[in-house]
């Protein structure tokens, strides 16, 4: 459901990709300061963690029931309320007095960009027509990839001759930009659901729940009520589930992903493909820095060879995806970033720095031909009046995946380094990644095992070629 005004698919495919620059801008930015920020307020590597999983859970706790909520008020509405928040949540970072400040910001921060992310595909999918809907998902990833690839190279040059303050009043006019050119061309509002009731007491019960399993697993080597929490998160979210599945009205539609396998296989996929490949820069950024001694600056340029392949060739594998089934170039991404964490899992101290820039590039190729075709196949296998709740899934997932990655680093850091600096003790750090990248490797294997499944699943599902919201039919 679409109202009077209109926008075309160009348009909203422009506008999308401009918004969708700016939030990886800002979460690979903060990856890379992160050694600056610890040295400023004294923080050992879990408490640097902390920074970014903040930002994670934020995202995991709001963007499935923000895309519900979108579906009843309206996406554009609630887009734009996520610009806003986050660009608000950005000029307090940069004054932010603690690293308790800090990370309570991030948690803001990361509250906007949910409702931002938890929209956007739902925004493209509601105008862009399916048939060249590859196309438009290609374009808005290269966007995201350009502001990971932008970011590093950027970070480290204001680190190296400034304050890492400053990459938030820099990015400062870039937000109010793309704030005012959301709400003057993205005309037209859309809504999947309007007028229904919004799941308030599972919004609450799954928001609980994650904060409860999260808070549990981080502090899990402390015993007391941590373990406690966690199994109660766990609880609390398969009773989440069994809400979802008999509520009217659900923010998460238990019976679509029960019978549509490839939506709710390739929805696995791209949580596997996260949880396994997001905690690489993380890693590589205080190996650099900590490790290797190199510059800020040196580090950013290095980080960006990843994310530049991918904004480079994601156009046009998203193009690739719509004359050759997106499904198969699914799982040939998620295979070549398998192969590039079973690498990552042996590295060491002694590594070259050309054999780090090496996996980035196998990683940059595989992220670039699994990105956009997986969202293809997730948008494609469902009918139109589903699209934010895919969008919203989808975006869940992604976070999700992410939130995976930074416990798991964070769970690892303190079990094997406790409160220590990476640069005191270097040789736990090391011990650390290796374990990380083992268990993400393993994660890895397991979503190209389901990729498969889901390109089998397709040939049984329906992959719909239906008229697009926002048109006049």
């Amino acid at each position: 459901m679409t109202t009077n005004k209109t926008v075309s698919p160009a348009a909203a495919t422009f506008i999308v990709a401009a918004v969708q620059f700016l939030t990886p801008f800002m979460m690979s930015a903060v990856g890379v300061a992160l050694p600056s920020i610890g040295k400023e307020f004294s923080a050992g590597a879990f408490q640097l963690g902390l920074v970014e999983m903040a930002y994670i859970l934020a995202g995991g706790i709001l963007m499935l029931p923000c895309g519900r909520f979108a579906d009843i008020r309206g996406r554009k509405k609630v887009f734009l309320t996520g610009l806003v928040v986050f660009i608000c949540a950005t000029f307090f970072i940069a004054l932010a007095p603690s690293m308790e400040a800090l990370i309570l910001l991030r948690f803001v921060q990361g509250a906007g960009s949910a409702l931002v992310a938890a929209n956007s595909i739902a925004i493209i999918s509601s105008v862009v027509p399916p048939q060249v809907r590859g196309r438009a998902m290609g374009i808005v990833a290269a966007s995201v990839y350009m502001g990971l690839s932008a970011s590093p190279t950027l970070t480290g040059f204001i680190i190296q001759y400034g304050s890492w303050r400053w990459i938030f009043w820099g990015a400062l006019p870039l937000q109010l930009a793309a704030l005012w050119l959301t709400f003057t061309r993205l005309h037209g509002e859309w809504f999947g659901a309007k007028g229904a009731p919004f799941d308030w007491k599972g919004s609450l019960m799954y928001a609980a729940a994650i904060c409860m399993a999260m808070t549990g697993i981080t502090h899990l080597k402390a015993g007391g009520i941590f373990p406690i929490l966690f199994v109660l998160g766990i609880l609390g979210l398969c009773a989440f589930f069994f809400w979802e599945a008999k509520e009217e009205h659900p923010i998460l539609n238990v019976p679509l992903l029960k019978k549509n396998r490839t939506f709710s296989l390739s929805s696995l996929v791209l949580l596997a493909n996260y949880a396994s490949s997001f905690g690489v820069t993380f890693f590589f950024s205080l190996y650099l820095q900590q490790i290797k001694g190199v510059s800020p600056q040196y580090t950013g340029l290095t980080l960006v060879i990843q994310p530049a392949i991918m904004a480079v060739l994601s156009p046009f594998v998203g193009a690739l995806g719509d004359k050759v089934n997106p499904g198969k170039l699914t799982m040939f991404g998620l295979a070549l970033c398998t192969v590039a964490l079973s690498i990552c899992s042996t590295v060491t101290a002694s590594t070259s720095i050309v054999t780090l820039m090496s996996i980035l590039v196998l990683l940059g190729f595989g992220f670039a031909f699994f990105s956009s075709p997986n969202l293809t196949v997730i948008m494609n296998c469902v009918e139109p009046k589903h699209y934010g709740v895919a969008a919203s899934l989808s975006a869940t997932m992604r976070t999700l995946g992410m939130l995976t990655a930074m416990v798991s680093i964070s769970f690892i850091l303190s079990l094997l380094m406790g409160s220590n600096s990476v640069s005191d003790a270097p040789e736990a750090f090391i011990s650390s990644m290796q374990t990380g990248f083992s268990i993400f490797t393993v994660v890895s294997a397991i979503g190209v095992a389901c990729s498969f499944a889901s390109l089998r699943a397709q040939k049984h599902s329906a992959m719909y070629q239906a008229v697009p919201e926002g048109s006049d039919a």
